[in-house]
Formats: structure tokens, sequence, C-alpha cells
């Protein structure tokens, strides 16, 4: 069973890897934070969004639940979002994180979705 769960893993991270400078694109500045000027090609579970945004090595990760509203307040000049949910890395609960729909704004939790990934680093 774990084999199976670390081919779709190693799937994701090979990807990612390959993509990484077009993911990254030229990063937006909001404060001190920077964020990647794509999104990572496909919608993923929480535990592999995690990991792609680590792949793309030099401190980028996935944003917290702070942070992703921050973008949310500012994705007209990020620009490139989709009207759908994207995962922070804070936890709600065990194995549930929050999520945040960049149509409307509204935060939840979830584990089991497939997603939408932003990637950010801080400066």
């Amino acid at each position: 069973m774990k084999t199976l769960l670390f081919i779709p893993l190693l799937f994701v991270c090979s990807m990612v890897i390959g993509q990484s400078n077009k993911i990254i694109g030229k990063p937006i500045r909001i404060g001190k934070l920077e964020v990647a000027q794509y999104d990572i090609p496909n919608r993923m579970y929480w535990d592999n969004a995690f990991y792609a945004c680590e792949d793309l090595g030099d401190g980028w990760r996935l944003p917290t639940k702070n942070e992703l509203n921050l973008m949310y307040l500012n994705k007209d000049k990020i620009g490139g979002f989709a009207k759908d949910y994207y995962w922070s890395s804070s936890e709600y609960s065990s194995g549930q994180f929050w999520k945040q729909n960049f149509d409307h704004g509204y935060q939840s939790n979830g584990y089991t979705n497939y997603v939408n990934v932003r990637a950010v680093r801080s400066f």
C-alpha cells in the first residue's frame, strides 16, 4: 500500500522539478512575501501540494492561512488565480488544512480534495 501512495508523489515531484522556472516565473512581492507567478499545473491533495512547493527549492513553500488571505486580497495585483480553492499550510485539526476560495474569499478546511496550489517564500 505504501508503494502505491509513493508512486504518485514521485510523479508530482518530478513534474514540478522539471517545471520550476515555469511555475515561479517572475515572482510578485506583497510585503515580505514573494508569490510564484503561476499555479502548480495540477490540482492536488494537501500532502502532494506541500512537497510540490518544497521541491521548487530555494525556500518555496505553501502559504499560511493568513498569507493565503493576503494573496486573495491582492489577487488582482498578483493575477492568474483560478476562481476556486487554494491550499494553505495551516492545520485546522489533525490531518485537515485550511484552504481559501479565490472567487469569494471563503476559507474552509479539508483534506480529501484536489485543490489548486500557489507557492510562496519569505524574503
